[in-house]
């Protein structure tokens, strides 16, 4: 645990990984990466459960740089660091790198980040923000809407080991362990936010993510990868493929 984060790591040396989630999502869905990371990153590896997510603590409000800034202290002054972040987390991992020097992220990779809002999309959001956290009965009922919520529904089990990271038992009832209030996180900005970011960035996305299109991020400046017949979760659908966007920064 560091700064009330619950982190999932490995390998050792540098560059040091940072692998954040998305929204609704753990560190668990990074699971199926650890033998391709042994095999292929030269130096240690670092997968939290961002706050107000799986076994960390939440925030008393959240924004892009309060959830960069909880992260940041999980990384060695000195020390070269690479981000990966799918979705909430590419946000976070472009915040950190814009706003912590420190951190030393010298390259950001964001994923499946929805870069382009409606309002009517964020009052959605806001909304759901709002909502009380509702108890389920049964673990089961927990785990099919931890799996919606976070966009897994179909990649993974209800059954995997890594959606019990995803889910809160108390006194015989589940919940998603994902703090509602997340979601009101907010438009990111990724004009401005890219502006700020010193490190090098890639935009990808999976061919057939419905969050965002290759216009969209073109339009941003930054280079753009398309990874042909996957979806939002590219990174579960096929960990390899998705790893490979970091062999320039190894």
């Amino acid at each position: 645990m560091t700064a009330q984060l619950h982190v999932r790591g490995g390998g050792a040396g540098a560059p040091v990984l940072l692998l954040l989630h998305g929204l609704g999502a753990t560190g668990a869905v990074w699971d199926g990466w650890r033998p391709l990371l042994a095999a292929r990153w030269p130096g240690r590896w670092l997968a939290p459960d961002l706050p107000g997510h799986g076994r960390s603590a939440a925030l008393p409000g959240y924004t892009f740089d309060a959830l960069a800034g909880a992260v940041a202290g999980l990384l060695t002054p000195g020390e070269p660091a690479v981000v990966l972040g799918h979705s909430l987390g590419g946000v976070v991992g472009l915040a950190l790198a814009a706003g912590h020097p420190a951190a030393g992220v010298r390259a950001a990779v964001g994923l499946g980040v929805k870069v382009a809002w409606t309002p009517e999309e964020l009052d959605r959001a806001r909304a759901v923000a709002r909502r009380p956290v509702t108890w389920f009965g049964t673990r089961d009922e927990a785990a099919a809407r931890h799996l919606r919520v976070s966009g897994l529904d179909g990649l993974l089990s209800a059954a995997d080991p890594a959606v019990d990271e995803g889910l809160t038992e108390r006194e015989g009832r589940w919940r998603p362990a994902a703090d509602p209030a997340v979601a009101g996180v907010g438009e990111p900005g990724m004009a401005a936010l890219l502006a700020r970011v010193p490190a090098a960035v890639t935009l990808a996305r999976g061919e057939h993510d419905p969050m965002n299109t290759d216009a969209q991020l073109a339009a941003l400046g930054a280079p753009v990868v398309t990874l042909p017949g996957l979806g939002h979760n590219a990174h579960v659908q096929d960990p390899g493929r998705t790893l490979a966007l970091l062999d320039p920064y190894r």
